[in-house]
């Protein structure tokens, strides 16, 4: 019996037999016993050994615009599935919403469930909303974000390298005036995006002018009508723009050239994520291709590097790598 099980008995007064099936979440006892020796094995930083038996991805969402309308989700469901596959172990999805009414009985039993490690899709999040995954009975991966202040193991895009890469290639087709379509809806992977639109111009000893800024809404008809306002706004307009995502791009394409002004001969674009609808745009669309499927693949394999790590073992932030993929709507200016 581990000395731990013993402990957890002594200090809640259940016999080590009841403590065991609590932890491996087997049946015949009370809800009032459940908590409180999940709440006694938390304190005393108990976490059970029982093999992993499947993988939970927590799809958390708060706006739901920033994935709306994009194949990110199924793309990365689809790795996650595969590496699962080969590793036997069966996969489920949690969609998981503060609006819903039974919010916190389904947080507090993904939290509870010691079978399951969790993938937590935490795109749209904010420190106070993983702050109770760092008390999961299962080891957690969060997925597509990082939060500095808060660290948990995470997979996500190198968002800034990126966007600095991106930038850097405006600067070397001749391009000054570099403008940048954000989106309204702020998550940490816009921030660090815009970041390294920031440090290519700094490199350069360019500046962003706040009339260069524009923040749309971060789906195709919503950056579509707000860029509309800002452009009756705004008569000067920088000679390219990076957009947050391609839905942005999108829309604020559709907008410049309904006012008159021609894509890539007067405004440059660049976008980000590479959707499938990018190369039959009008032109088609510059932008960073993310390696979706991977990202789930990689997430399944530290999680399971995770479950067999001893107590104590340091945190990981991986980061893939992006591709810049060149198209039609940069102009070369320096010719």
């Amino acid at each position: 019996m581990k000395k731990t099980i013993l402990e957890i008995s002594k200090r809640s007064g259940c016999s080590p037999a009841t403590v065991s099936n609590v932890l491996n979440r087997k049946r015949g006892f009370s809800k009032a016993t459940e908590e409180k020796v999940l709440k006694i094995a938390k304190e005393i930083g108990y976490r059970t050994q029982a093999k992993m038996e499947s993988v939970r991805l927590v799809s958390y969402s708060k706006s739901g615009d920033v994935l709306a309308d994009t194949p990110f989700f199924s793309a990365l469901i689809q790795g996650i599935e595969y590496e699962c596959r080969n590793n036997g172990i069966h996969m489920t999805v949690t969609n998981l919403s503060q609006e819903d009414p039974d919010f916190q009985e389904v947080l507090t039993h993904i939290l509870n469930d010691s079978t399951s490690g969790i993938l937590l899709l935490a795109t749209e999040l904010a420190d106070s909303d993983i702050a109770p995954f760092h008390e999961a009975a299962a080891p957690v991966i969060l997925l597509d974000s990082w939060f500095d202040r808060n660290p948990m193991d995470t997979v996500l895009i190198g968002n800034t390298d990126a966007v600095c890469n991106a930038v850097e290639y405006f600067i070397q087709n001749g391009h000054t005036q570099i403008g940048y379509l954000g989106s309204s809806f702020r998550i940490n992977n816009f921030e660090d995006r815009k970041a390294g639109l920031l440090r290519a111009l700094d490199r350069h000893d360019l500046c962003l002018p706040e009339s260069f800024c524009a923040f749309l809404s971060p789906t195709m008809e919503g950056s579509y009508r707000d860029m509309l306002a800002y452009l009756n706004c705004h008569a000067t307009l920088p000679t390219a723009f990076f957009a947050d995502n391609d839905n942005i791009a999108f829309g604020a394409m559709k907008a410049l050239q309904e006012r008159g002004h021609q894509i890539p001969d007067e405004i440059s674009i660049i976008g980000f994520d590479d959707m499938p609808f990018c190369e039959v745009t009008s032109p088609p669309l510059t932008t960073i291709r993310v390696f979706k499927k991977e990202m789930g693949q990689e997430a399944v394999r530290r999680l399971l590097s995770k479950a067999n790590a001893s107590a104590g073992s340091p945190c990981m932030k991986i980061e893939l790598c992006t591709e810049f993929v060149e198209r039609s709507s940069v102009r070369n200016r320096s010719r």
